[in-house]
């Protein structure tokens, strides 16, 4: 019985992060939704815009990676969610050089419901979690 104990001596840890790391992906969607042009989540679910979907999905991924890099990696809740928030900073960040770099029609493309620039944004997005989450490591 005793390592039964053991093995669930860190469940109080998993859950404090897990339920902080749910709430920073729903403070993130928040976030992009207000910092972008355009209503992802509008264009999802009333329009059924599959462009706004991966665009969307692409940035919720990248900042959970993003997320994973910071829980794998902070020495305490607090670093954990400045990490957090520099996570949220980058992934903003991304969408703002594929709109104004990369894909200046960005976001009446994906109005538009043309893929191929949901595929773009959700690839940067992506890249860019991985890319902070590989940082975050000290």
């Amino acid at each position: 019985m005793e390592s039964v104990t053991n093995l669930l001596a860190g469940l109080g840890s998993f859950a404090i992060y897990f339920f902080i790391s749910l709430l920073m992906l729903v403070i993130f969607k928040w976030v992009y939704a207000f910092v972008t042009p355009h209503d992802e989540w509008q264009l999802v679910k009333e329009e059924q815009n599959t462009a706004a979907a991966i665009g969307l999905m692409g940035a919720v991924v990248g900042f959970a990676i993003a997320l994973a890099g910071a829980i794998a990696n902070s020495i305490a809740l607090l670093d954990f969610v400045v990490w957090g928030v520099v996570a949220l900073i980058a992934q903003i960040l991304a969408f703002f050089i594929v709109r104004f770099v990369f894909m200046p029609k960005i976001v009446q493309r994906i109005i538009n419901n043309e893929v191929t620039a949901g595929i773009i944004l959700a690839g940067m997005s992506i890249a860019v979690g991985l890319l902070n989450a590989a940082c975050m490591t000290y």
